[in-house]
């Protein structure tokens, strides 16, 4: 991680074979705006990379484990062009939606996606509130410890998008429960994403870190190679059902909502649903122009 970006990420060996990743931007509760996320990234690179990681928690500080994207964050295409890509797809300088779908396929869908595939076992550790892009960084985690305080939604139905970036929400609620918090925005408590299955564990929160290191330090005293096998078995039988085929397709829905929007308002998202003040720094620029 670079210097200017490290204090949005905390790392740290926390027990033998065990990292912590810590979201540490608690003043804003832990929006994540493009610097954080490509630490985030760099933070796993780095978990990834040492032979002696096993299991790695991703935590927060504060209140909130994530209130979603920063959108309030400006230029927010020519931002992700100064990092180093993790897919290929790029086209930051591209017309019409080009841009705007290059950024999000890259840093949401990709990210994601990334942290999915991350071949070791990962817990996400989550207290408060954690919302759409919040969501698409716990669900990429095999494994869900959630405080008793939690509170998970998906509200991209207020700002007129069908769904975030990292479709798992058929897979996380099922079909039907899926559709409900989606049309109604709704909070899923704790104990209800567990009885669903999203979440393994409900601790109470003053209990909630040292439950959770409990459990990464059972899984890591597994061979490494077997858990990184083990892994990569269930999520073949995922992938088998074809989620990557259906969350590409909804990628390709949710860019069209926000092409719609720009086209109509000039704004990538329904305004009815959003403060001005909220959204006014996420309009696009002109290829090649800071703002």
């Amino acid at each position: 991680m670079t210097e200017s970006t490290q204090n949005a990420i905390l790392y740290e060996v926390v027990a033998a074979g065990v990292a912590r990743i810590t979201l540490n931007r608690p003043e804003c509760r832990n929006a994540q705006d493009t610097a954080m996320l490509y630490a985030l990234n760099d933070a796993f690179n780095d978990a990834g990379r040492d032979d002696d990681i096993k299991v790695v928690i991703l935590a927060a500080n504060g209140p909130h484990f994530s209130s979603g994207h920063d959108i309030r964050e400006p230029d927010l295409i020519s931002r992700v062009a100064k990092h180093t890509s993790v897919g290929t797809w790029t086209g930051y300088t591209g017309q019409g939606q080009e841009a705007w779908h290059g950024r999000e396929k890259e840093l949401y869908y990709g990210l994601s996606e990334r942290l999915r595939n991350f071949a070791k076992p990962s817990i996400a550790q989550v207290q408060g509130k954690c919302i759409s892009g919040g969501l698409m960084l716990a669900w990429p985690c095999d494994l869900i410890i959630a405080s008793s305080d939690a509170q998970f939604q998906d509200n991209t139905l207020m700002m007129g998008i069908p769904g975030v970036e990292w479709f798992a929400n058929p897979w996380e609620f099922g079909p039907r429960k899926a559709k409900e918090l989606l049309f109604t925005a709704d909070f899923l408590s704790a104990e209800e994403a567990k009885q669903l299955g999203m979440v393994n564990h409900v601790v109470p929160p003053e209990g909630l870190g040292e439950f959770t290191l409990s459990i990464a330090e059972r899984i890591a005293k597994k061979s490494s190679y077997a858990l990184k096998l083990a892994k990569e078995a269930i999520n073949n039988a995922l992938d088998a059902q074809g989620r990557q085929v259906v969350m590409s397709a909804q990628l390709a829905m949710h860019e069209l909502a926000h092409s719609h929007y720009m086209q109509t308002h000039g704004i990538p998202v329904d305004p009815a649903f959003l403060n001005e003040n909220s959204i006014s720094n996420a309009k696009t620029h002109k290829p090649g122009e800071d703002k």
